[in-house]
């Protein structure tokens, strides 16, 4: 058996319209009309790039109050998704930051990420990964460490428009 990659999230939210706003004016989801009628609380959305049948089930509980996980309960704490250049990871830095959602950035040695929080406080992470023919000693030894993000020097050393990920986490 082998897990090859995650297919979808399902996020519980406390107002359905307002995540669904979120995910597709902040982070540019498209809905996907495939709620069940039993699910009228519910909505499904794909990411621009996927071509996944969905990537994000938002479900609707009334009266919800914030998630305790992380800090008094045990639960998830993020997503992470992945963007193919440095370039449009910074249109989503700005994006977020607009929104009032950019809650931080870290270079991690071979990815580099931005931080955000949707309207109910749920964390995500949006990731630019090195390339496996860019990795080199220097980024597999700063994986264990977080350092602040300079998206300006990261896009001089790997270029603006050079696709993430090849060769990790898409085909080379």
């Amino acid at each position: 058996m082998a897990i090859t990659r995650l297919n979808h999230a399902v996020l519980f939210v406390s107002n359905l319209a307002r995540s669904v706003a979120f995910y597709t004016d902040v982070l540019g989801f498209t809905p996907v009309d495939m709620a069940p009628d039993q699910f009228r609380g519910a909505a499904f959305l794909r990411a621009s790039g996927s071509t996944n049948d969905h990537d994000l089930g938002l479900f609707e509980v009334a009266d919800a109050g914030p998630s305790r996980a992380g800090r008094t309960a045990v639960g998830l704490y993020h997503l992470a998704w992945e963007v193919d250049t440095l370039t449009v990871l910074e249109q989503v830095a700005a994006r977020l930051a607009e929104a009032g959602a950019l809650a931080g950035s870290s270079d991690h040695g071979t990815t580099k990420s931005l931080y955000g929080r949707d309207p109910d406080g749920l964390e995500f992470e949006i990731v630019w990964l090195i390339p496996a023919d860019q990795l080199d000693e220097a980024a597999l030894e700063n994986r264990k460490r977080i350092r602040p993000l300079d998206l300006a020097r990261e896009k001089d050393r790997y270029g603006a428009e050079t696709r993430g990920g090849v060769g990790i986490s898409t085909p080379a």
